[in-house]
C-alpha cells in the first residue's frame, strides 16, 4: 500500500512541486520582510525562551540559548505540519472536488513546505552555533537520518489526522490542545533530567524525546545520536505511516462527499 502511494506520488511529483513552490512564495507575500520572517519567527521565539525560562527554571544550562534553538526548531517544523496538515484536505476542497489527483499531495506538500523552512533556517542554526563558541564535527552528517525520522514520524501523524479531520472537525482543537501540552513533555526547554528518574523513563517513550535529543546530540555537543533511542522513534514512526496509509487510502474515496 505505501509502495503503491509512493509510486503515485512520484507521477505527480510536478504537482507536489508546484504547490510546496506556491506555499513557499505565497506565505509571506504582500510582507515588507517577506522571506526573512522564516528567519525572524524563530528567533524572536528564541530571544523570549532564553531570557524568560532560565529565571522560571533557575536552570545553570550551559549555552541555553544554543540548547534551546537547536531543539526549538525542529519542533516547530513538526507542530507547524502536524497542525497545518490535519485541515490540509478541507483547505484543499475545491481541488479535491474538481480533479483527480493523489489526495496525499495535500498533507504531503504541507509536511515538504515545513522541511523547506526549517532546512532554510539552519542557516541561522549553524551560524549562531559557530558565534556561541561550538565547534562542529563530523557527526553533523548524521543530521539528515535525524531528520528522515523527524519527516517520517510528522508525515505519519498528518496522514492519519488529515484523513479523520474531513469527518471529525472537532479533531482541529484537540490537536491544538495536545500539541500544546506535548510541548512540556518534551526536553525542549528543559533537559529531562529535571524530572525524577521515574517520570523521566516514562517521559522517555514520547517519541519525541530520541529525536530533540539526537538533534542536541549532533549540533551542540559533536556526538552521534543514541541509536537505539533513535531508532525507536523511527519505528514509532514507520508504523505510524503505515497505519496513517491505510486509514488515508480507505477515507479519500469519500472525500470529495464528506467535503
Amino acid at each position: 500500500m505505501i509502495l503503491h502511494m509512493f509510486k503515485e506520488i512520484i507521477s505527480y511529483r510536478q504537482m507536489l512541486i508546484s504547490i510546496v513552490r506556491r506555499d513557499l512564495r505565497s506565505r509571506y507575500k504582500g510582507s515588507f520582510l517577506g522571506f526573512l520572517w522564516t528567519f525572524i519567527n524563530p528567533l524572536l521565539q528564541l530571544i523570549v525562551y532564553s531570557i524568560v525560562f532560565p529565571y522560571l527554571l533557575r536552570m545553570n544550562q550551559e549555552n541555553y540559548p544554543m540548547f534551546l534553538f537547536v531543539a526549538l526548531l525542529p519542533w516547530i517544523f513538526f507542530v507547524t505540519s502536524v497542525q497545518s496538515a490535519t485541515t490540509s484536505i478541507v483547505g484543499g476542497a475545491n481541488l479535491v472536488k474538481k480533479i483527480y489527483f493523489p489526495r496525499v499531495i495535500l498533507p504531503l506538500s504541507v509536511v515538504c513546505t515545513n522541511l523547506m523552512n526549517y532546512i532554510y533556517g539552519l542557516v541561522i542554526v549553524f551560524s549562531a552555533l559557530l558565534l556561541t563558541g561550538v565547534h562542529l564535527t563530523l557527526n553533523v552528517l548524521w543530521l539528515p537520518v535525524v531528520l528522515l525520522t523527524l519527516f517520517l514520524f510528522a508525515l505519519g501523524l498528518a496522514l492519519n489526522l488529515s484523513a479523520l479531520y474531513v469527518r471529525f472537525r472537532d479533531l482541529e482543537h484537540i490537536v491544538g490542545v495536545v500539541t500544546f501540552v506535548w510541548f512540556y513533555v518534551t526536553p525542549i526547554v528543559f533537559p529531562i533530567t529535571i524530572f525524577p528518574q521515574k517520570m523521566a523513563d516514562i517521559i522517555g517513550y514520547n517519541p519525541m524525546v530520541p529525536i530533540i535529543n539526537s538533534f542536541r546530540n549532533i549540533l551542540l555537543y559533536g556526538k552521534q545520536p543514541e541509536w537505539g533511542a533513535l531508532m525507536y522513534s523511527l519505528v514509532v514512526g514507520i508504523i505510524l505511516l503505515t497505519i496513517g496509509t491505510w486509514v488515508f487510502r480507505k477515507s479519500e474515496k469519500t472525500f470529495a462527499e464528506d467535503l
